[in-house]
């Protein structure tokens, strides 16, 4: 080998970090007839090349001058191709033996690379990211990054020294995707991807597809197996039907509870005290602040890293999943909250990933988000619509989750969302829709109700966009639900408000009944109405602490029947009163307090109640599921209305069939109240906010007997006792109905 040119392009390249084919330099070739194999070995001090099925020896590797690159010329009837390993005295005196990464082949196959470049690989995180695998007899692990622009990718870690020029990539020119195939890795080892730009630049990047990641402030990708696929089990589809019962406790994991000195509760740990309170209070699911692997606490998980990995906060991917499985295993759904519209900037995450805006739009007019400083997803770009929506299914497919709340559809939906004029650019047609997140969120919905049956997305959506809730072949966006903000803004400033001025504002508990069944709405009392100064849902309710809580009370009722699935934030059950903080535990001991006590229990009640009466759930989405007995008494303050099963579910039975729901949303009672009803005879109160236990006064009804007397277009009448701030719900007593009293 004395004639090899110390001066080569290929060793000064390898030497210098800028070698853009490695694997048609380092490994095994035919050389002029010759085989000869090359290996680069910074700090190897002698290597050997041995057969890889026996251990013997088959050359002596030759260092090329003072370089870190080692030759040998093998017999010429060595095999090709050739099966060998490395044998190096390292500097320092340990010695070791090594697969070359150099002398295996390709790991994408050709219809990979393909589906890849169109953007149609509807399970991308099984080919890119990082896979631990056996190839030719040799464990280790597969790895694979979209990285077109960059010029040149190596995957580095403590196997290697954190040395780029050690595992350069193979280049997949057809997908731009990066990969090779690296032995001995194997998982728990932890891993960037280093990547020379073309502008001459070398950054470290975590791994888009990564499923596990170091926790903060340490941001390296780890190896983690592929969760195995679960199935849907037919009770939770089932559960998540527009006619089934939803209703939905909030959570932020790092929040709920906590060990002393503000440790958080493990997934686990999680498992065993979260899903059975939640069960026991009557909610049918579970809804997560995002989990995906996030750099800062205070994000809330709204700032994520890592798409794919499960936050180690609290534990492992399979931690996490085992959490599911208890949730599950306890009837209850869940749902996590996930985030496509928008990423952090932090370096090591997906900003500027190959040296050019790959994943976020160039023009920071369409690419950075003004209100939370974070870049937009390019959804123009297939390959990044193939990411999210790979990201979608691999949720749903891998941990069993029931559902994903789509975070801030609305600014995903406009150009000019959050912007001035001038700093906005318009689409082709030279409108304000976001035309390529439109396409995005009709794909991904279409392709989640395609490959994944039973499971649901939900969208936080703040504007009148039309149609979020129909399929996509309707022109809708796909969505399952939609939060109604509407609703939501509408009556906190109603129940906000001194009691004595809400005669003058009673539209604001009527308005939402003018669209309430244009899409299929969930009510959302979420974490956002908690913070930001905000104060909390009982520091919110006016007078003295008996009305605020009176107040309370009478709110939740009338969400719970109000048309519309349920949502409530986690401490709005023990009315909380400090504002929400992500760093603290919630104040449990205010349970010892009656009155923080009996909201909670009124919780549980409404709950029970809600998912026993099909006339509560099965027509949240139809019209014919909701009448009017009054809502212009607004000199009093008081409403009524009858919710029933819609005509296409009803059944025989008149009576079972109806809710009557009256709110007195003043602190006089009203004795003698006359209401028309639409079945005559018996009805029974099974809610009552007011009732003692609850904390209330104590005035209530028990069973009320109708007049034949005709009232609000009704044949008949129930003369009520409406008790000060409060709501009751009533239904009619079947001469074998036995229903228990809350």
């Amino acid at each position: 080998m004395s004639d090899f040119d110390l001066g080569s392009p290929q060793l000064l390249a390898l030497s210098n970090g800028q070698a853009i084919d490695a694997f048609g330099f380092l490994g095994p070739h035919m050389d002029s007839g010759k085989l000869v194999v090359r290996a680069f070995l910074p700090g190897a001090l002698a290597v050997q090349t041995l057969n890889a099925s026996n251990g013997s020896l088959l050359a002596e590797m030759v260092c090329q001058g003072q370089s870190a690159l080692f030759v040998a010329e093998l017999p010429a009837d060595a095999p090709y191709p050739l099966r060998y390993r490395l044998k190096v005295d390292w500097a320092g005196g340990n010695q070791s033996e090594l697969e070359d990464p150099y002398r295996f082949g390709p790991v994408l196959g050709e219809q990979d690379v393909w589906l890849l470049a169109e953007g149609t690989h509807l399970r991308p995180y099984e080919k890119l990211g990082a896979h631990p695998c056996v190839i030719d007899g040799v464990a280790g692990v597969s790895f694979a990054v979209w990285a077109p622009n960059a010029k040149r990718v190596s995957v580095v870690g403590s196997f290697n020294q954190w040395d780029g020029r050690r595992h350069v990539m193979r280049f997949k020119r057809e997908c731009g995707v990066w990969e090779m195939f690296a032995p001995q890795v194997a998982l728990g080892d932890t891993y960037k991807f280093e990547i020379l730009t073309a502008q001459g630049k070398v950054q470290l990047k975590s791994d888009p597809f990564a499923m596990g990641m170091q926790l903060r402030p340490d941001t390296a990708s780890v190896v983690r197996g592929l969760p195995p696929v679960k199935l849907m089990r037919p009770e939770r589809a089932k559960a998540n039907a527009h006619g089934s019962p939803i209703s939905i406790y909030e959570v932020h994991l790092g929040s709920w509870r906590q060990h002393p000195g503000n440790h958080w509760l493990s997934y686990r740990e999680l498992a065993e005290h979260l899903v059975p309170y939640v069960r026991d209070l009557g909610f049918t699911h579970i809804e997560l602040l995002p989990v995906s692997e996030f750099p800062f606490d205070g994000s809330w998980g709204y700032q994520p890293v890592g798409l794919f990995a499960p936050t180690s906060r609290f534990g492992t991917a399979e931690d996490f999943s085992a959490f599911v499985d208890a949730a599950h295993d306890a009837g209850l759904g869940v749902i996590l909250d996930w985030v496509p519209a928008h990423f952090p900037t932090d370096g090591h995450g997906l900003r500027q990933f190959d040296g050019t805006a790959l994943y976020e739009y160039a023009d920071p007019r369409e690419g950075f988000h003004q209100d939370w400083n974070t870049l937009i997803f390019n959804t123009a770009r297939i390959e990044v619509r193939n990411y999210l929506v790979g990201n979608a299914l691999y949720w749903l497919e891998r941990f069993g989750i029931d559902g994903l709340r789509v975070d801030a559809v609305a600014s995903m939906l406009y150009r000019d969302y959050s912007r001035q004029p001038g700093q906005w650019i318009a689409n082709a047609h030279g409108g304000r829709e976001n035309l390529e997140a439109i396409a995005f969120l009709q794909r991904m919905n279409q392709v989640v109700g395609v490959e994944r049956p039973g499971a649901i997305t939900l969208a936080e959506e703040s504007t009148s966009f039309p149609n979020v809730t129909q399929p996509p072949e309707s022109g809708g966006l796909g969505f399952h639900y939609k939060w109604n903000m509407g609703w939501m803004h509408d009556t906190l400033r109603y129940f906000a408000m001194d009691p004595i001025y809400r005669r003058h504002h009673q539209n604001q508990l009527t308005f939402g009944l003018m669209y309430a069944f244009t899409e299929n709405f969930v009510l959302p009392l979420s974490h956002d109405e908690v913070v930001h100064g905000k104060g909390s849902l009982i520091t919110r309710m006016p007078g003295d602490e008996w009305q605020a809580f009176a107040n309370l009370r009478a709110y939740l009722a009338l969400m719970w029947a109000y048309p519309g699935k349920k949502l409530l934030f986690m401490g709005g059950e023990i009315a909380q009163r400090r504002e929400w903080n992500a760093d603290n535990g919630l104040d449990w001991h205010l349970l010892d307090q009656a009155l923080h006590a009996g909201v909670q229990r009124l919780v549980r009640d409404v709950n029970n109640v809600y998912r026993h009466f099909g006339a509560l759930h099965e027509g949240d989405h139809h019209h014919q599921g909701f009448e009017w007995i009054s809502h212009t008494d607004a000199a009093q303050s008081v409403i009524a209305f009858v919710r029933r099963l819609p005509r296409q579910t009803a059944g025989t039975s008149s009576h079972t069939q109806q809710v009557l729901v009256v709110c007195n949303l003043t602190p006089v009672p009203r004795h003698g109240y006359a209401l028309g009803v639409p079945v005559a005879g018996q009805w029974r109160e099974i809610i009552n906010t007011d009732n003692s236990v609850y904390g209330g006064s104590g005035v209530g009804n028990g069973i009320v007997q109708t007049e034949a007397i005709a009232l609000h277009g009704q044949a008949q009448r129930l003369v009520l006792n409406l008790p000060p701030l409060a709501t009751v719900m009533l239904v009619p007593v079947e001469p074998s109905a036995e229903i228990d009293e809350c």
